[in-house]
């Protein structure tokens, strides 16, 4: 079989292949234009481009991430464009590996540097990969 058949080959256990960068990277954008949407109306006394709105962009962004990729494997932008992220073996991830990873995301760094397998630092970190979606997510109990 050639690498590119396997690589596309989901792992039993694992709803789909892994998901490319341009799905990753557009559901961040998602999921940033929404935060900053939500932002400009719940803060509405803050100037946007100021430090404040900055600070409540990101802090709605972290908790967004966290709470629907722990609830559900996927955040808003990553459920629009059919991916989830999971363990590297297709489980839920527990709650403080969710937050961990996010928060490595809002660092930037762990996040755009990537190993030949696609998988950025954070997702190495936490034991985390992202797959395409196909409609079928783990739904067991999270690891502790």
């Amino acid at each position: 079989m050639s690498q590119a058949n396997s690589q596309a080959t989901a792992a039993p256990g694992v709803p789909g292949p892994p998901a490319g960068l341009g799905r990753r990277a557009g559901a961040i954008v998602i999921d940033w234009a929404a935060s900053t949407l939500l932002s400009l109306e719940v803060f509405r006394g803050v100037t946007y481009g100021s430090a404040e709105s900055g600070f409540g962009i990101l802090s709605i962004f972290a908790l967004e991430v966290i709470v629907l990729t722990w609830l559900s494997t996927a955040s808003f932008g990553q459920r629009i464009l059919g991916i989830c992220v999971l363990t590297v073996d297709g489980g839920r991830l527990a709650l403080w590996r969710v937050a961990l990873r996010t928060l490595l995301i809002c660092l930037v760094i762990p996040a755009v540097v990537y190993d030949s397998d696609g998988r950025g630092l954070h997702d190495r970190i936490v034991g985390s990969r992202v797959f395409k979606n196909r409609g079928q997510i783990a739904w067991e109990t999270p690891d502790q």
